[in-house]
C-alpha cells in the first residue's frame, strides 16, 4: 500500500492510500488535517480508485494552490507514486507505506539525551567557513563536489527532492551510514524530525539522538558539533541503545541563513576507519552553508509566490469594486454631475452612488469608511448594498435610512469601524437639496454669484453608536449653483516635504474660481492642482467627489 507523507515545516503528517475518497484541509475534520496557514479550510481531495496505484487528486478551489511536482493543477488530476505534491507551503510525497510495528517511520523524531559527549569538538560557525584548507582543495573529488552542489537547481523541483539529492552529493566525499536534515518546529525548538534522510544499502534509518546541550549550543551559538568515538565516554558505554553502542563518529552543522537556524545537517557512522576531523567538519560546514541558501532561496520563491496571490486577488478585488460603483450616474434635466475617485491602494473605503427614485427625486451619497485596505473595502461594499437595498422603499426617507445604515454597520462590525456619510436628496421641481451630514467634511455649497455655503454636520459619524439619531436639513439650489462633495483626501494631500496638506483655502479657491465651468472641467482643474501639488510624495488616502450643478436657466 501507498501512502501520503509530508511535513509543513513544522509537524509531519501521514494518509494511508486506501480506496475512497480523502479531504486535505486544515480543518480539523478533513481526513488529512495540516493546520498550517497556507493550507485552505478544504483544501484538495485525493480519489483512490484501487489498490494497484490509480489515484486522481483535485484542488478544491484552495487560496494558495496545489501542486504536483511543481506544477499547479486546476482540475482532476491523475498522480502516482514518487510524485511531489504541494498544498499550499506544505510538501508531501507519495511513497510506500511499510506499515507494522517495527518499521521505522519515513520521517523520524530526533531523540535528546541529557549526556554531554567529551570526546567531542564543537567549532564556531565563521571558523568553519574559512576558505577550506589545502589538504581539501587539493582533492579534486571536493572540488568537484562543491561544485556539483552549488549548481544543484532549486526551483526545479520540490524541496525535499533537493535535499535527498544534496544528501546524495555529500555522500560521494563524506563517507556515513546515515545522512539526514533535520527541521525544528517554529513552534517547539526541542520538536525535530527528519525531513530528507540517505541510509547507503537502504537500511531502516533507526534513531537518531542529540546531546541536549550540544543541541541548545548549535541553535544558539551557531557551531558546528563533531563526536569522535564516544564509546571511549563511559557514560555512552553505560547504554542500552543499541544505536549509539554502534556509533562511532557523527557530525552536525547548523542550516543558518538570514540570523537564524533553518534546520541542522547531520551524519554519522559506526566504521572505526571513518572517524571524522577538523576537515571533515569544515567540508560538512561548507556543505550546509550551501544547503541552507538553497532553503531560503525556497523560502523567497514561496514569498513571491504568495505576494503574486496575493497582487491577483487584490487585482480581483479592485476590479470588483469598481463595478460596485456606477460607471454612468443618471441625468436629470437642467442639472450636470460629475463623479470622481483615485484610490491610494488596489481597493479602498471611499464610496459614491446616485440613483433616481421612483418618485423622480434624485438621491446622492458619498462616504469614507475608516481604515485603509481590504477591511475598508469590505465595509465599503456593505455599506453601498445596505443604501441600495432601502432604495426602493415606499415613501423614502433620509433619517430613517440612515438610521437603518448605521444600525446594521454597529451591529455586525467591530468597534473600530464607522463611517463619515453625506446623503442628500435633490428636488428639481423645489430648486432644493435636502440632506444629513454624518460628520463628514462640509462640502460646499457654491453660489453663483462666488459665495460658499458649507454643509455642516447634521449628526455624528454612522456605526458607532445604536443611539444616535441624525437631524435632516434643507438648501436651496438654483440657477448657477454648484454643489461640490468630497473626501478628506483631497485636503489632506500632503505636500513632498510633508510641509503642508493641501487644505481647504486652497480647495475653496479652485472651486469659486472654477464655478463657470461644468463639475468635469471643476474636478479636472482641482485634480491637477493637487497632483502638482503633491508631486512624487505617495498617495496615503483615496480621493472622492462628486459635483453637481445647477444649469442657468438662460444657458
Amino acid at each position: 500500500m501507498l501512502k501520503l507523507a509530508g511535513t509543513d515545516g513544522k509537524r509531519y503528517y501521514s494518509l494511508p492510500l486506501k480506496k475512497g475518497k480523502w479531504i486535505v484541509g486544515r480543518q480539523p475534520d478533513c481526513d488529512l488535517s495540516i493546520p498550517h496557514k497556507t493550507v485552505s479550510r478544504n483544501h484538495a481531495e485525493v480519489e483512490v480508485v484501487s489498490d494497484d496505484g490509480q489515484f486522481y487528486l483535485t484542488d478544491l478551489g484552495s487560496r494558495n494552490g496545489t501542486l504536483i511536482n511543481g506544477e499547479i493543477i486546476s482540475k482532476r488530476t491523475s498522480i502516482k507514486k514518487g510524485d511531489i505534491i504541494s498544498f499550499g507551503n506544505s510538501e508531501f510525497r507519495i511513497e510506500p507505506d511499510r506499515g507494522g510495528e517495527n518499521a521505522a517511520p519515513d520521517m523520524t523524531m530526533v531523540k535528546f539525551s541529557d549526556h554531554e559527549p567529551q570526546n567531542s569538538v564543537l567549532m564556531p560557525i565563521d571558523e568553519a567557513l574559512k576558505p577550506l584548507p589545502t589538504s581539501l582543495t587539493g582533492k579534486p573529488e571536493v572540488l568537484s563536489t562543491v561544485s556539483e552542489m552549488a549548481k544543484m537547481p532549486v526551483f526545479a523541483e520540490p524541496k525535499e527532492m533537493m535535499l535527498e539529492k544534496g544528501l546524495g552529493i555529500i555522500a560521494k566525499v563524506i563517507p556515513a551510514e546515515r545522512y539526514a536534515v533535520l527541521f525544528i518546529s517554529e513552534e517547539n525548538n526541542e520538536e525535530v524530525r527528519t525531513v530528507a534522510s540517505l541510509i547507503p544499502g537502504k537500511s531502516q534509518p533507526g534513531d537518531f539522538e542529540i546531546s541536549q546541550t550540544i543541541f541548545n549550543q548549535i541553535m544558539t551559538e551557531k557551531t558546528l558539533f563533531m563526536l569522535s568515538d564516544p564509546l571511549d565516554d563511559p557514560r555512552f558505554a553505560q547504554q542500552q541503545s543499541i544505536v549509539m553502542a554502534k556509533l562511532r563518529s557523527a557530525m552536525a552543522v547548523p542550516l543558518f541563513d538570514e540570523g537564524r537556524v533553518l534546520g541542522i545537517l547531520y551524519v554519522d557512522t559506526s566504521s572505526p576507519v571513518h572517524l571524522y576531523g577538523d576537515d571533515h567538519l569544515r567540508l560538512l560546514g561548507t556543505f550546509g552553508n550551501i544547503i541552507a541558501s538553497k532553503l531560503l532561496n525556497y523560502e523567497l520563491m514561496a514569498e513571491r509566490e504568495q505576494k503574486q496571490i496575493l497582487d491577483a486577488e487584490l487585482d480581483r478585488a479592485s476590479s470588483i469594486q469598481k463595478n460596485l460603483l456606477i460607471n454612468d450616474p443618471p441625468i436629470i434635466e437642467g442639472f450636470q454631475l460629475c463623479t470622481f475617485q483615485e484610490q491610494s491602494r488596489s481597493v479602498g473605503g471611499d464610496l459614491y452612488d446616485v440613483t433616481v427614485l421612483p418618485d423622480g427625486r434624485m438621491l446622492f451619497v458619498l462616504a469614507d469608511v475608516s481604515g485603509k485596505g481590504m477591511g475598508a473595502a469590505l465595509l465599503m461594499s456593505n455599506i453601498l448594498a445596505s443604501f441600495r437595498i432601502l432604495y426602493d422603499a415606499p415613501d423614502f426617507n433620509l433619517t430613517r435610512v440612515v438610521e437603518r445604515v448605521s444600525g446594521q454597520l454597529y451591529k455586525h462590525s467591530d468597534p473600530g469601524d464607522f463611517a463619515t456619510l453625506f446623503i442628500g436628496l435633490l428636488e428639481p421641481d423645489k430648486n432644493r437639496i435636502r440632506y444629513i451630514n454624518a460628520g463628514h467634511n462640509p462640502p460646499l455649497m457654491t453660489r453663483s454669484d462666488g459665495d460658499i455655503e458649507h454643509l455642516m454636520d447634521t449628526g455624528m459619524v454612522i456605526g458607532v453608536v445604536d443611539f444616535a439619531a441624525w437631524e435632516e436639513k434643507t438648501v436651496s439650489f438654483d440657477d448657477g449653483d454648484l454643489l461640490f462633495i468630497y473626501t478628506d483626501g483631497v485636503t489632506e494631500a500632503q505636500h513632498p516635504d510633508e510641509s503642508e496638506q493641501f487644505g481647504e483655502e486652497r480647495l475653496e479657491k479652485i472651486v469659486t474660481a472654477e464655478r463657470e465651468n461644468s463639475p468635469k472641467a471643476v474636478v479636472g482643474c482641482l485634480m491637477k492642482e493637487i497632483n502638482g501639488f503633491m508631486g512624487d510624495a505617495p498617495r496615503s488616502d483615496d480621493i472622492t467627489i462628486m459635483a453637481i450643478k445647477k444649469a442657468r436657466n438662460d444657458v
